[in-house]
């Protein structure tokens, strides 16, 4: 992830020490050795299809 450095300390505080993260749609996981379930999420991501736009 990329941002820049003024909001660095809401980046750490926004971490979350789950294998896979899944908001609206994006699906995030933090470390090398979360890549299956990962994985695994973004394919039943991309079987749902479309999500509803956020209000």
């Amino acid at each position: 992830m990329t941002s820049w450095p003024a909001i660095q300390v809401d980046m750490r505080n926004a971490l979350v020490d789950e294998e896979v993260v899944v908001d609206n749609g994006l699906v995030s996981s933090s470390k090398p050795d979360d890549i299956p379930p990962f994985n695994k999420q973004m394919i039943e991501e991309f079987a749902e299809g479309e999500h509803a736009a956020a209000a």
